[in-house]
């Protein structure tokens, strides 16, 4: 993990404790993206009525029912905030990253970052990858991958900043030079 997201993961987790999500509500659900919650219904379970989360991942329109006792255990969580975009792109210009010089270790890595539900996470793996693709070419798993974290990070920030993706891509884009990074040119968009 790096040094920032277990204060900010924490900070989502005791968001996600105490709340009751409401149809409308925008939530992240960790490794498809954001979501809002379209229904909450009741059913019973081991005998037991329980509350029912029905959300629909924006960007594949993913129907996606989620048991509100096992909310937290699957990382649903709300949107950051605004204020909290600005740690994202911080992170990206000055924030440290390790990466695994062996590639199946490399990537079972990245792949527990990106299951965390931390934007910083994500922006970790981002960043790592975007850093080796400097010094050789990436797997295609890991191009894959690059381009996952690519669209998790523009579609929370864009829905945090209410603002359209194309700004928040070149907002990242901006934070990458700054850390003398590029984002490697690609031919295709990884949907959810």
């Amino acid at each position: 993990m790096t040094p920032y997201s277990h204060t900010i993961y924490n900070v989502y987790i005791l968001k996600g404790a105490g709340m009751d999500y409401k149809i409308g509500d925008k939530v992240v659900y960790p490794n498809h993206g954001v979501g809002v919650i379209e229904q909450i219904h009741y059913g019973m379970l081991n005998g037991r009525t329980e509350q029912y989360y029905m959300l629909r991942i924006v960007s594949s329109g993913l129907k996606v029912m989620v048991p509100e006792t096992n909310a937290i255990a699957v990382g649903l969580r709300s949107v950051i905030r605004n204020a909290e975009t600005t740690k994202v792109l911080q992170f990206l210009e000055r924030g440290k990253f390790s990466s695994h010089p062996d590639w199946k270790h490399r990537f079972k890595e990245n792949s527990e970052r990106m299951r965390t539900g931390s934007l910083i996470e994500v922006a970790a793996v981002l960043k790592s990858l975007v850093a080796l693709s400097r010094t050789k070419p990436l797997s295609f798993r890991e191009k894959k991958m690059l381009e996952r974290a690519k669209y998790l990070l523009v579609s929370e920030l864009a829905t945090a900043r209410n603002t359209s993706s194309e700004n928040i891509e070149g907002a990242l884009v901006k934070s990458l030079a700054k850390a003398h990074l590029e984002m490697p040119v690609t031919a295709e968009v990884v949907e959810a």
